[in-house]
């Protein structure tokens, strides 16, 4: 008899001695949930990917082929769909099989017959051409946004006031590489940093890589660019839109300081993921970065985001990702939580009562 996904799970638990709660530590999987696949019940799970997400963490904790259990699964929910009555009880016809045997007949034959043709009448075999080499494109960015495919050695000038800065693809592995006049800049997919060309402290062009395939360079990179918007007046700005608290405010009790400034500067956040997690990011106090973004990560994922003022996480398991903050030449490693927690946190600069600007690590009731 096949053993089923749940014994499989089990015995290999049992066989290796460990408990739920062992497990449960050094997977960041809650207990319940490394129970719940032991016991095929995933009527517990938040969805279908978390399920699949833990089933490979756990199957791969376990040393067992995790393909074998995500086909275990498979067979598993396709059993619980019911089959119509009519279909059990409908006798086949022997027509469809007669059918199948005389079409392969046919086509056994009708291979033969076109492999002695192609050998009779194939001409002489001519020299093979060879591989038509791309030259590297140069563009210009003629307005405020440009979106196109890119390819290894293509490049886009970009004017900014009366000067032109060259940036050019260097290469496209499991990133993008991208040579900008004051560094090479490395993004993953859906990735966006902002990019100041002329060195005077104000980004001038937001750069996104919108879509490539992981080490396959032949088929370019879709990249966004936008000129970024001119800075407005602190007084002009509208108070939904201010880049940091417009009054002094205390603290938040709850709130981690990760860097103190007489005055707010940029700072990435840092994600090096250790295991299955649904993760989710909005850029705060920024007009036109109000998106929010949403991904699966799993291990070995690596996710930065920059920002001017805040960042609003939330995170489905607090500890299956490394985090830190970066920014003014110092870096601090964070922690937001517990394995298994769900936690909403802000990461954000407020003005404190000495006038003092402070980024803070504030979590949010859930």
């Amino acid at each position: 008899m096949v053993e089923s996904l749940g014994e499989k799970l089990r015995a290999a638990r049992e066989e290796k001695n460990l408990s739920f709660d062992q497990v449960s530590r050094e997977t960041n999987i809650a207990a319940r949930y490394l129970k719940a696949l032991e016991a095929e019940d995933f009527s517990g799970f938040p969805g279908e990917l978390y399920a699949v997400g833990f089933l490979r963490n756990y199957g791969a904790y376990l040393e067992l082929d995790v393909q074998e259990l995500l086909s275990l699964y498979r067979a598993f929910k396709i059993q619980e769909q019911p089959v119509p009555v009519e279909q059990l009880l409908k006798h086949p016809s022997r027509l469809p099989k007669i059918l199948v045997t005389a079409a392969l007949i046919l086509l056994v034959l009708g291979g033969i017959g076109g492999a002695v043709f192609f050998f009779v009448t194939r001409p002489p075999q001519a020299e093979r051409a060879a591989p038509v080499v791309r030259a590297p494109a140069e563009y210009v960015m003629s307005g405020d946004s440009l979106e196109r495919r890119f390819y290894k050695g293509d490049s886009l000038l970009v004017p900014v006031d009366a000067n032109q800065y060259k940036l050019e693809l260097l290469n496209l592995e499991d990133a993008v590489s991208i040579r900008t006049p004051q560094r090479t800049l490395v993004l993953n997919l859906n990735e966006e940093a902002d990019e100041d060309l002329n060195n005077d402290g104000i980004p001038d062009l937001r750069i996104t890589a919108a879509d490539f395939v992981k080490n396959n360079a032949d088929m370019g990179i879709l990249l966004r660019f936008a000129i970024s918007a001119v800075p407005v007046a602190a007084e002009a700005v509208p108070p939904e839109a201010a880049p940091v608290e417009t009054a002094a405010v205390p603290v938040p009790s709850n709130a981690m300081v990760v860097f103190s400034s007489p005055n707010p500067y940029p700072f990435t956040l840092q994600s090096s993921f250790r295991g299955y997690c649904m993760f989710r990011w909005e850029i705060l106090f920024e007009r036109d970065r109000r998106d929010r973004n949403e991904r699966y990560f799993q291990r070995s994922d690596e996710l930065n985001i920059q920002a001017q003022n805040g960042i609003r996480i939330w995170t489905s398991n607090a500890q299956a990702a490394k985090f830190q903050v970066s920014g003014g030449g110092r870096t601090v490693p964070i922690e937001l939580g517990g394995a298994g927690e769900v936690v909403v946190a802000d990461i954000r600069w407020v003005r404190d009562e000495d006038n003092r600007f402070r980024l803070v690590i504030a979590r949010l009731e859930t």
